[in-house]
């Protein structure tokens, strides 16, 4: 399951310079991977071609909740 369907990326922006600013959460703030997820989509991003500059922002506001998952990710993982 991708972090996407998962309902974690709040916000992808692509400006004109080709700059990418990901807003992300996690599932809570306790998250075991906390410190290196925003690493980690910097990472994924950075060799897409074109793309100049990448910035990852983890926030907790507002909450994620099971609700912001995929119709598919909800069913894939058996909540439906």
């Amino acid at each position: 399951m991708n972090i996407y369907d998962l309902g974690l990326i709040y916000t992808l922006e692509i400006n004109d310079e080709n700059a990418v600013r990901v807003i992300m959460t996690l599932t809570a703030p306790g998250c075991p991977v906390a410190g290196e997820m925003p690493g980690w989509v910097a990472e994924a991003i950075e060799p897409v071609a074109g793309v100049k500059q990448v910035d990852v922002e983890l926030v907790w506001d507002p909450p994620w909740g099971m609700d912001m998952m995929s119709d598919e990710a909800r069913l894939e993982l058996g909540f439906m």
